[in-house]
């Protein structure tokens, strides 16, 4: 997914200025596609000179007001053409396993406590999500747009479910784990070999 289409997608659902933007980023879609301030002033100002967004009229124009803008019917094209392409899955880059890995060859100093740490963050995270559910999903909210939001935001349950319960079964691994010899969780370097750099 791109910022433009984001973007796109957040104006058709309602016309807003680059503020009102912002805030429904960090409340709805920012939940799976985070920008700054910033980046959305900087797109909307490009979305404008492609002609997909324009500025809605002022009724009384005055200095300093904040600008908000709608989906020109070039915009909607573009994102139903950019909704209806085939992706591919994105592979999975994340830094906990990667120095989950690193552990097994430099030792596990203070892995665990930081395990600990993301287990509570998706904790957390899940309960957020799940509470956003019981109130804007309730059982006889049933339209086509509703339902595909509530994918949406099934994606993200299921998915802090997985990491909670990955945690989980991580930390109990941690637990089972003997005792490494003395001295051995911080190896010294290896000197390197005649000849070698």
């Amino acid at each position: 997914m791109s910022l433009p289409h984001a973007i796109l997608t957040a104006l058709l659902e309602k016309p807003s200025s680059g503020l009102e933007l912002t805030r429904r980023f960090d409340k709805s879609i920012g939940y799976f596609w985070s920008a700054t301030h910033q980046q959305i002033y900087r797109e909307l100002g490009k979305l404008e000179g492609e002609g997909f967004i324009r500025a809605l009229p002022n009724a009384q124009p005055s200095r300093g007001q904040k600008k908000s803008y709608e989906v020109l019917p070039a915009g909607r094209a573009e994102l139903a053409r950019w909704a209806a392409a085939g992706q591919d899955p994105k592979p999975l880059r994340d830094t906990l396993l990667l120095r989950l890995r690193a552990s097994a060859v430099v030792g596990t100093a203070g892995l665990e406590a930081d395990l600990r740490r993301h287990l509570e963050l998706h904790q957390r995270q899940l309960a957020e999500y799940e509470g956003i559910e019981k109130r804007d999903f309730p059982p006889d909210r049933d339209a086509p747009e509703d339902r595909l939001r509530h994918l949406v935001l099934r994606a993200g349950i299921d998915l802090e479910t997985f990491w909670t319960q990955w945690l989980t079964h991580a930390l109990t691994e941690f637990a089972n784990l003997p005792a490494p010899p003395a001295g051995s969780e911080q190896p010294e370097a290896t000197p390197p070999e005649a000849g070698q750099p």
